[in-house]
């Protein structure tokens, strides 16, 4: 660390009455001793006695408003759940009457229909304000007739849209073979379980009392019209729809509800997500399963588990990530350097370990001759191991001592090489997820419903085979030949699972240096001036989601905590810890850190679907930053 760098952070430090300024050790031992302590210090905290950590992963209102909506269709619906949803969705309005998806984005209609309609559910007036203001922004959006098909399925289910007018999926789909195009394991692993279940819902069309009516949220306008093949094969499904073959389509009926109970998971869920529950939960109950059938019993009771009650309100999480959070902790704690040993570690690693899943799911269909030994995002999810959270908890057992974790890490490695895509990218669930024929269904009006590889996953992929000594393998050089060709004309890389390429390229950097990359490469000099370019006034780096529809934001936003250790992993990665970009950024951590140790993060920097819904990881403000100081102490002890 140069005198100018360790004596600007340590007059940072002294300004804030917790160190005097001393030169370059002074100022790293300082760090080291409040900064990075104070955050380790929340972190081991938060550690539940199981052993593992669980931050609220926070997503926007569909997820109460739906929650509603689902419990008026089963008929479970209370006055008590209606006035804590309905508390709840209030009080994230916005002064302008609208609803976003993610903090400070900018307002959606099918959110703001569904919040709007819940509310009246909960007993708001239409003529109160805050319903005039929502009403005002939806009719001048184009009312109902613009809002998202999945928005006006919920409506159909309550005869506010026509079922006629809505896409047409027939549960036939599910007889596809898996060679044939559109068969349900052509969709990602999150979509086919939401399209299964909702085959049956859209064949019945149920319509069932919501006790109020929305007309007055309709335009009158007409929905554009849709045009080319798919809207032609719409309309041939619309016609057999009127007449379906009765024979095919009761055992259709029947064979998709056998795959929908073949999936549901040990805590009531599928898929440990909210939308695949709620359509399965109603498919279920069309076909009759009544709510005291054990499936659908276990299906509600299992919601619970999801719904946060505290004094922000009660709200429901659309998942939950407590293998992710754990193993981002354990990095984090390593990298702040609590021993391998350590009983906190020790502890998180059993729990890890147990977590292991051991048997086949959806991915072995792509994947049959591959043996299982994954990970998967969720206490309960064995259904749906990840490639992602494989990585991870991989790199996170190999800093730990164990007795249990050298054959885990076998087994876990030998399944990530076997779930390689053929063009040796990695996507999170599934292999060679990559048809996209399904993106262009009328059904289809969002367009994460396949899993092809991802830089992200792919780097932390290969993090992990540097990591455990299989950088020289196949499978390793075709993750990082891979790599090289995803690189983006600027020099940084897509996030697909964060946001957004300041996730990509804090991702990609690190693992291509791990990998054996020279620091100096070409590849690597433009990633840290992409880097260095996008750094914000105040030090820090934030990307606004908005980056994954409109490329004016991309590297663009309001810095964040996540986002500033992301930038920092990839630019110490690149060797450049003395460098004015990290010193500003480590400076950024170092003055917006509360006293309590963590820092504050409203902005949203996770990402379920691009473009379209998004996540805010109450862990992430922490345990990257923890890893992003760790590093850069260690790196500026080896230099100064």
């Amino acid at each position: 660390m140069t005198d100018l760098i360790a004596a600007d952070l340590a007059a940072d430090l002294a300004a804030t009455g917790s160190a005097d300024p001393g030169g370059p050790a002074k100022a790293a031992a300082t760090l080291k001793a409040t900064t990075l302590k104070a955050a380790a210090d929340h972190l081991l905290g938060l550690q539940d006695t199981a052993g593992w950590w669980k931050g609220e992963l926070e997503t926007n209102v569909t997820m109460d408003a739906e929650d509603l909506l689902l419990r008026q269709f089963l008929g479970i619906r209370t006055d008590e759940v209606t006035r804590e949803a309905g508390d709840w969705i209030r009080s994230q309005q916005r002064a302008d009457g609208t609803w976003a998806n993610f903090f400070d984005g900018p307002a959606d209609l099918s959110t703001t229909i569904e919040a709007y309609a819940a509310l009246k559910m909960a007993g708001d007036s239409p003529d109160a304000e805050h319903m005039i203001a929502a009403r005002a922004y939806i009719l001048e959006s184009g009312g109902i007739e613009a809002s998202r098909v999945f928005t006006r399925i919920w409506l159909a289910l309550f005869g506010e849209w026509q079922w006629s007018d809505l896409p047409v999926m027939p549960p036939e789909l599910i007889y596809l073979p898996k060679w044939f195009p559109l068969n349900v394991y052509d969709w990602a692993c999150w979509a086919r379980q939401t399209v299964v279940p909702l085959t049956i819902v859209n064949a019945l069309r149920p319509v069932r009392p919501l006790g109020f009516d929305l007309v007055e949220l309709r335009s009158g306008r007409r929905a554009p019209a849709q045009r080319g093949f798919f809207s032609t094969l719409d309309r041939a499904l619309h016609v057999y729809e009127k007449r379906p073959l009765r024979s095919v389509r009761d055992a259709a009926l029947r064979r998709s509800a056998d795959w929908i109970i073949a999936r549901q998971e040990a805590d009531g869920s599928w898929g440990g997500i909210q939308p695949p529950w709620v359509y399965s939960l109603m498919a279920l109950n069309l076909l009759g399963y009544g709510v005291d059938h054990p499936v659908m019993r276990k299906g509600i009771e299992g919601l619970d588990r999801f719904t946060i009650r505290d004094e922000r309100g009660r709200r429901l999480e659309a998942c939950q990530s407590p293998v992710w959070d754990t193993v981002l902790a354990m990095t984090a704690l390593r990298d702040a350097d609590l021993p391998e040993d350590h009983p906190a570690l020790v502890k998180a690693a059993d729990w890890v370990l147990e977590e292991e899943i051991t048997n086949p799911g959806d991915w072995s269909v792509r994947r049959p001759r591959v043996a299982p030994g994954g990970w998967a995002f969720e206490f309960d999810n064995d259904g749906y191991p990840d490639v992602d959270d494989t990585a991870e908890v991989l790199l996170a057992l190999n800093r730990v001592a164990h007795p249990d974790a050298p054959a885990a890490i076998r087994r876990g490695v030998d399944w990530l090489e076997g779930m390689a895509s053929k063009d040796g990218g990695y996507g999170a669930f599934d292999a060679d997820n990559t048809r996209t024929l399904a993106l262009k269904l009328p059904f289809c009006d969002f367009g994460a419903v396949i899993d092809p590889p991802t830089a992200d996953v792919t780097a932390h992929t290969l993090e992990a085979y540097a990591a455990l000594g299989r950088g020289g393998s196949p499978a390793s050089r075709r993750a990082l030949e891979w790599l090289v060709r995803a690189q983006e004309s600027d020099g940084s890389w897509f996030g697909r699972w964060g946001a957004n390429h300041v996730y990509g390229t804090g991702a990609v950097v690190p693992a291509m240096v791990a990998a054996g990359v020279d620091p100096q490469d070409e590849m690597i000099r433009r990633a840290v001036r992409w880097l260095e370019e996008h750094q914000n006034d105040d030090g820090g780096w934030g990307e606004d989601l908005r980056s994954y529809r409109d490329k004016r934001w991309i590297g663009r936003g309001v810095s964040t905590a996540s986002q500033t250790a992301w930038a920092l992993l990839a630019l110490l990665a690149a060797g450049e810890e003395r460098g004015t970009a990290v010193e500003h950024g480590v400076r950024f951590l170092v003055r917006t850190q509360r006293p309590d140790g963590t820092w504050d993060e409203d902005h949203y920097t996770g990402t379920g679907f691009p473009g379209d819904f998004y996540l805010n990881y109450h862990l992430y403000r922490l345990v990257f930053p923890v890893s992003a100081l760790g590093r850069y102490v260690k790196a500026v002890g080896a230099v100064s």
